[in-house]
């Protein structure tokens, strides 16, 4: 799973790394963060309708099913992640991967490794060069009985490459900036980019241990993300 990752690019520079030309007419503010976590508001990129260009939004992580008629922290289940594996299975899923792809911008991700019955060792995961990437994730519109129209994501994970395998069997989808349009673009059920939902090589990747602090969401400061 993914239940945690970090951003440390602010707005301007996920627009340089996203080509995001309307970045400076943007009124959203983007601060880092160094410990992202689940039901929080963060910017994730989509296909906007009306250009057809790559936009900047704000979403709650933790997808919110369309047909949802309660309050979402009832629903009972976690929807911050979805199983590569089953997104064609579940109709909590298939809609938004058909229709409603999205980016999901950060520098890296943690993971735990357990050691023991009682102790764990979080893990950071980041690209070799230090380049921000891209999470793959879905997104869904909901309306609130209050009237207000909620959106949010969940980030898409697979098995484990070689690299993250001896900390934890599952990491998020990584994409590569080659297939961002494919992505963002809505399929026909007869062609959906499931060839694209596979572990990114362990040779592009760099992992090291972190601080326990992390396991704390009130924690929030770079040295999160220092090797300890």
């Amino acid at each position: 799973m993914c239940g945690r990752y970090y951003r440390k690019s602010d707005k301007q520079r996920i627009a340089e790394a996203f080509q995001l030309s309307d970045a400076d007419e943007m009124p959203l503010e983007v601060a880092p963060s160094y410990n992202v976590a689940p039901t929080t508001m963060q910017t994730v990129i989509v296909s906007d309708r009306d250009t057809g260009k790559r936009a900047l939004r704000v979403m709650r992580w933790g997808l919110v099913p369309f047909w949802t008629k309660d309050d979402p922290k009832k629903f009972g289940i976690s929807t911050i992640n979805a199983k590569a594996e089953t997104l064609l299975e579940k109709p909590l899923w298939k809609q938004p991967f058909l229709k409603r792809r999205c980016l999901v911008p950060a520098d890296g991700y943690y993971e735990w490794q357990k050691l023991d019955a009682t102790h764990k060792q979080p893990f950071a995961f980041a690209m070799k060069d230090g380049s921000p990437l891209a999470f793959a994730g879905l997104w869904e519109r909901w309306k609130a009985p209050s009237g207000e129209e909620v959106h949010s994501y969940a980030i898409i994970t697979t098995g484990s490459n070689e690299l993250g395998a001896p900390v934890h069997d599952r990491m998020p989808v990584i994409l590569h900036s080659a297939d961002y349009d494919r992505w963002l673009s809505e399929s026909s059920p007869e062609q959906p980019p499931v060839d694209l939902l596979r572990p990114i090589p362990s040779d592009e990747m760099k992992a090291w241990p972190v601080s326990k602090d992390v396991g704390n969401a009130r924690n929030n400061d770079s040295s999160l993300c220092d090797p300890c």
